[in-house]
């Protein structure tokens, strides 16, 4: 189904899209970014290592980005709404054992691979996609950005109500009150029913939309500009799955409460809705390219100063904040280039493919962080990596330009 606009505006039906989107993936990705509490008490528990924990992270990064294709391509055949109403189911019931996981098997089924497999379904690309193909190409920049900041916003408040959650029922009992709340995305996905953008006076013929699956990814493959944005999405996920696991065990190592660490987490999700919003709204005017390179520069940046400046709780919210502006600000600017490079018809699967190599860096960045913290009782050689990683996403994007390859 598609329909002729006449402006640039929002259409009523993409503004109930971006809500249920915004609703989402607030419940989605918040419940997603509090996972790093649960590392500690159930670490002391069951007499787990961090690498335990770590582990079971970073199967689900890296399951979550393997199938992200494949569920992006029932997306774009099947439609949106199906896909993320299955989606909520699987959370529900991947949280639910998660709160009975006592032993390394059943964490790594629920936490690694159901949870992995829910997160494809509801969380960016999935989300990202359906909100792109219903906007007008000047505003499909903001309209990813406006949702992006609901994910962030999810993360502000779920994460001091998940610590809240563990201190008074227990870390068991807090999983199952949040699998409650997950169930609600089932209702909220069907919102996702805005239908595909078409220009005015759009002649089909021009528009080549009969390229086929197979094509769309041997033009894709082929593409070296669009390798290299895959290739560089991998820097953030591995940056942002670090920081987001491992920063408050950091902060506990060197004498600060578990407080600290949530409330970093909580002032990145709250400084993310800026930052995600003004990544949109700034790729519709400027060169995402150039904006991502400015980005990676910019973190490399927050990274050194915080290593070497005296650590102490107002460095810590002062890195929160700048990270929080930075943190997924990436996300908007690298969808809204594949939607260029190849148009709407296939996105989800390509910013599935693209998504793919984040997770690969975070199955690496959740992963590394706790060997490195077992091995070491550290984490220096990461932060280092994280840094080295910043100065190659910044070249990387250098090579990425955003012309059509496939019209629109």
């Amino acid at each position: 189904m598609s329909v002729q606009q006449d402006d640039t505006r929002f259409s009523k039906p993409l503004i109930y899209m971006l809500i249920g989107s915004a609703f989402i993936l607030a419940l989605s990705l918040g419940v997603r970014h509090g996972f790093g509490l649960y590392l500690v008490p159930m670490s002391h528990e069951f007499g787990w290592s961090h690498q335990v924990f770590s582990l079971a992270i970073a199967i689900q990064n890296l399951f979550w980005g393997a199938v992200q294709p494949f569920t992006g391509a029932l997306a774009d055949r099947y439609g949106s709404k199906k896909i993320v109403a299955i989606g909520g189911v699987l959370y529900t019931i991947g949280l639910l054992l998660m709160s009975i996981s006592s032993n390394v098997l059943l964490l790594d089924i629920s936490v690694g691979l159901i949870i992995g497999l829910a997160l494809s379904a509801t969380s960016f690309s999935v989300l990202l996609s359906a909100v792109g193909r219903a906007a007008h190409p000047s505003k499909r920049s903001m309209a990813m950005g406006i949702a992006s900041a609901a994910g962030s916003f999810g993360q502000f408040i779920m994460l001091p109500t998940t610590l809240l959650l563990i201190k008074n029922f227990g870390w068991s009992s807090a999983l199952v009150i949040t699998a409650m709340l997950i169930v609600l995305i089932v209702p909220l996905a069907w919102i996702l029913k805005a239908p595909m953008y078409v220009p005015p006076n759009a002649i089909k013929q021009a528009i080549k939309p009969n390229l086929s699956f197979k094509q769309i990814l041997k033009i894709a493959f082929k593409h070296k500009p669009f390798l290299w944005l895959a290739f560089g999405f991998s820097v953030c996920g591995f940056q942002v799955v670090f920081l987001g696991i491992h920063l408050p065990g950091y902060l506990i190592d060197h004498g600060f409460d578990a407080s600290t660490g949530t409330i970093f987490l909580a002032l990145v999700g709250l400084f993310n809705i800026i930052g995600t919003y003004t990544a949109g709204w700034l790729g519709g005017k400027y060169s995402k390219p150039h904006l991502l390179m400015g980005l990676y520069g910019l973190r490399g940046i927050a990274i050194v100063a915080f290593l070497m400046l005296p650590l102490s709780i107002w460095t810590v919210y002062a890195f929160g904040i700048v990270m929080g502006i930075l943190w997924l600000s990436t996300v908007p600017l690298t969808n809204g280039i594949v939607a260029n490079m190849f148009g709407v018809k296939y996105l989800t699967m390509l910013s599935g493919l693209v998504f793919f190599t984040h997770q690969i860096g975070s199955f690496f960045g959740g992963w590394l962080g706790g060997l490195n913290h077992d091995i070491t009782g550290n984490y220096n050689i990461i932060w280092g990596c994280s840094i080295a990683l910043c100065i190659v996403g910044v070249i990387v994007h250098f090579f990425v330009n955003e012309e059509a390859v496939v019209n629109d």
